[in-house]
């Protein structure tokens, strides 16, 4: 059993494939909180900050999520979904974090079913957790997009940096690479040490910075100073294109 918060056809709107046509299951609940992101949002009357999709790690909006315990039920609705789409989109999986779930037998089942149909599936995940590919090997023919979180997301380095996981992914995936969301207070500060130390456990891998946001507004605030840092570091950037058009994190 897994929980849904979401699902949409959308394009992927950061990282290495921003602009590709993208289905998206977002999955509920997070290991991480990420409070230093400060997208803020009311639960009850108080004010909370979080990650800029908070009503999918906030356990208080859980009422309003998906529970999916039959795996057959979602994989027919896709089949559905893709039939009116006219193609196989790229299915991009994300949350909160999506890896939670990695050995729930019917999430799996839905990820055996994708890689079996030749779909593209990319995991938009933190790299805390670790994966025992041999025991699922399905996750092996899957692209992961690392973003990893950086001290502006308010949470220590022991929980946020697992260097068995992450070398685990480099070292099984069909695919992966970092992603890391900054400002330009961190720009100024230890973004550029943070990711060199990263980088160490992950030599090889590209880098793709975008700036934090969780509206047009405050993107705009990190944009250009996210855009230089990746220039003098031979970065690639990430603009949140989703977020530019659309205004929001949520649908889109």
């Amino acid at each position: 059993m897994f929980y849904l918060t979401e699902q949409f056809f959308s394009i992927q709107g950061e990282g290495k494939y921003a602009g590709v046509p993208s289905y998206f299951l977002r999955t509920g609940g997070c290991n991480l909180n990420c409070p230093g992101f400060g997208a803020s949002y009311e639960v009850n009357g108080e004010v909370r900050y979080g990650c800029d999709t908070y009503f999918a790690v906030d356990s208080a909006y859980a009422k309003s999520w998906i529970k999916v315990d039959e795996s057959k039920t979602l994989i027919d609705k896709l089949q559905n979904e893709f039939t009116h789409i006219g193609y196989k989109p790229h299915v991009v999986i994300t949350g909160g974090e999506p890896l939670m779930y990695h050995s729930d037998k019917v999430f799996y089942a839905v990820i055996e079913w994708l890689v079996s149909e030749g779909i593209e599936v990319t995991f938009e995940t933190n790299g805390t957790i670790e994966i025992d590919f041999e025991k699922y090997p399905a996750y092996s023919s899957c692209i992961f997009a690392l973003s990893l979180k950086l001290a502006n997301s308010g949470e220590p380095e022991e929980k946020r940096i697992i260097p068995q996981a992450l070398r685990s992914i480099r070292d099984h995936a069909k695919e992966s690479f970092l992603k890391f969301t900054i400002d330009a207070e961190l720009v100024k500060t230890s973004a550029e040490d943070e990711i060199a130390s990263i980088r160490q456990i992950l030599p090889e891998l590209p880098v793709y910075c975008m700036p934090v946001g969780e509206s047009r507004n405050t993107i705009w605030k990190n944009d250009k100073a996210v855009f230089e840092f990746c220039m003098r570091h031979n970065f690639r950037y990430s603009d949140r294109l989703h977020i530019r058009v659309f205004d929001t994190t949520q649908g889109v």
